[in-house]
């Protein structure tokens, strides 16, 4: 048996085929394998089986079953890699668009760990068979800059210098709107979103503290650019404080319209910078990555 998740129907997902709405709630699951799930029954509409061309209405309560892996092996996987910085310790790697950056259900090959056990054989065990190695995570859409920890000792020091926020982590996004001061701060709790467990949310009870600073980099006629710092790690916490504030980031299909912009597939957000002390020798390191050439490509297009 696995674990039963249930999604309750916005107004922008109404008229969506079930397995397109279910894609969009659940990244790490590919659309193939969730009609796959839903082909073997493991999907119901207000508890009834329905097929995946069946259009969700606002207000429905999907539910889905999703299988434990049985006897999961990750298979290295010869991908390539853009790496930044690489030794004993760690490797700092430039993950593209559209890359997971670790396996899950339906999700067990393609991803950032697929390739990285490939490449180096050798990553942590701390997170388990399924993230070995991953110290902080991006989403699937966001590009840029991770490091993950070839050992343990790695491993451990890494995590305490995030949770000690010591780890640089400055990021690029374009976002809809005139965003009116020139710097701010966000600061404010994120949890789980009580209408929509799939989706984080500014919340006040069952939270956790979030801090995003922001600056202007450029103006548009309707959108702004901004580079934004972390000062905590939490699950979207950059998509979701920017929609909280009403500017939310261009293409992001959780947080943002549901009308796609530029014909993006995710959003607009790029980890430009990290910089962290070498676990082992205590030298601190800071690595930049330019915006990746379709994103790159949006900026040029919107210069005056």
């Amino acid at each position: 048996m696995g674990q039963a998740n249930y999604y309750e129907v916005g107004e922008t997902d109404n008229g969506k085929r079930i397995d397109v709405f279910l894609a969009g709630e659940i990244e790490e699951l590919t659309r193939t394998y969730i009609q796959k799930l839903i082909a073997e029954g493991l999907a119901s509409v207000n508890g009834e089986a329905v097929r995946a061309s069946c259009k969700v209405k606002q207000g429905d309560l999907v539910r889905l079953e999703v299988p434990e892996p049985a006897g999961l092996e990750l298979k290295p996987e010869a991908i390539p890699l853009d790496i930044y910085y690489e030794d004993s310790d760690v490797v700092v790697v430039n993950k593209p668009r559209g890359m997971v950056v670790h396996p899950a259900a339906g999700n067990y090959s393609g991803t950032l760990v697929n390739a990285l056990l490939f490449h180096c054989r050798d990553l942590s065990g701390i997170n388990g068979v399924t993230r070995p190695g991953i110290v902080h995570r991006l989403d699937k859409d966001t590009s840029g800059l991770i490091m993950v920890a070839k050992n343990d000792f790695a491993h451990l020091n890494l995590a305490q210098q995030l949770k000690d926020r010591l780890i640089t982590r400055r990021y690029l996004a374009l976002v809809h709107g005139q965003v009116r001061e020139e710097t701010g701060v966000i600061d404010a709790p994120i949890g789980r979103d009580p209408g929509n467990r799939q989706k984080m949310a500014v919340v006040h009870k069952n939270s956790k503290n979030a801090v995003t600073r922001y600056r202007v980099i450029q103006r548009y006629q309707k959108y702004t650019c901004l580079e934004l710092k972390l000062e905590t790690g939490r699950t979207h916490q950059i998509r979701v404080h920017l929609s909280f504030i009403g500017h939310p980031v261009v293409g992001d299909p959780k947080y943002g319209p549901a009308r796609p912009h530029f014909g993006l597939t995710g959003q607009f957000l790029h980890a430009f910078a990290l910089g962290f002390k070498h676990p082992r020798t205590g030298v601190y390191l800071e690595f930049e990555a330019p915006l990746p050439a379709e994103l790159a490509a949006i900026k040029k297009e919107l210069a005056p």
